[in-house]
């Protein structure tokens, strides 16, 4: 890996943005060679209360699982510290004549509250498996490394390769998204949570092992009571059948069929009363 360099001795000043895309690149090659796609999204301060500015919590609480839905995309930002958590929840009860019509908004903000509390008391704890898995399979049963298919959105899928392209190109996904994907990772393609929780840190601008891992494990069954699954219907509603008409495979779609149909073919060991999540859960 190539020596970084001084962050202090780093230049400040650039002619534009490709000026600095560029320049990065070149003091931090080990980086680069991953992949050099930048997100759209600006970051500062000034960028971060505009954007807080634009929030719709009344919308959020009633069309947040859509893609489409009046997500904030403010998760960057409260990363990053250029917002803090009371102050967007400020803004989102200020909103609404009724606190209860910013409910769901504020509860976000207090996941990832919770998130980070649990991580100031378990540290690189968030690495390992909470529990055990719940899914009728051992830990030695799920494959260690992300599949190069996933990675390179080649797997066939309409719905899992765009997740998957948008999440290196953006740097950003939906977080019913990243349900959907991990769920696919963990359950259908039998890989560890881990391997998928380093690739989302990867590339998410909003990334950290707080979120990040104890969703994942959310989904995994490692941190819950049950495995998180989805099927076609799901998506397909949520999507706004943006993925299935066109997918090549939706013939032959992996996650067709009813929600207990699915928990079979999964989780052949697990007694029929552990039917697994359906729909809602935090990644």
């Amino acid at each position: 890996m190539a020596p970084r360099p001084e962050t202090s001795n780093m230049r400040r000043d650039f002619a534009d943005r490709n000026e600095l895309v560029k320049y990065l690149a070149e003091q931090f090659p080990d980086i680069a060679a991953r992949g050099i796609e930048v997100s759209s999204m600006r970051g500062g301060r000034s960028q971060a209360i505009e954007a807080l500015q634009r929030i719709d919590p009344i919308g959020y609480g009633r069309n947040r699982n859509f893609l489409s839905g009046a997500v904030s995309r403010l998760s960057p930002y409260i990363r990053h510290g250029v917002l803090t958590l009371a102050e967007v929840r400020d803004v989102a009860l200020a909103r609404a004549r009724d606190s209860n019509q910013s409910h769901k908004f504020v509860q976000e903000l207090g996941w990832r509250d919770y998130w980070q509390r649990v991580y100031a008391q378990i540290g690189d704890g968030v690495w390992m498996d909470r529990e055990p898995y719940k899914t009728g399979f051992s830990k030695s049963e799920y494959a260690q490394n992300l599949p190069d298919d996933v990675a390179k959105a080649t797997t066939g899928l309409a719905c899992m390769d765009g997740f998957s392209a948008d999440l290196r190109s953006s740097g950003y996904l939906h977080n019913h998204a990243r349900m959907w994907i991990a769920a696919y990772l963990v359950h259908w393609r039998k890989v560890r949570w881990q391997a998928g929780a380093r690739w989302f840190l990867q590339h998410l601008l909003d990334g950290d092992p707080a979120s990040n891992n104890l969703s994942w494990q959310w989904v995994a069954s490692t941190n819950s009571w049950k495995p998180y699954i989805f099927n076609r219907d799901n998506l397909e509603r949520f999507t706004e059948g943006r993925y299935c008409c066109d997918c090549p495979v939706r013939d032959r779609c992996p996650f067709d069929g009813s929600y207990e149909v699915l928990s079979l073919s999964l989780f052949p060991n697990l007694v029929r009363d552990q039917s697994p999540h359906k729909q809602q859960g935090k990644v």
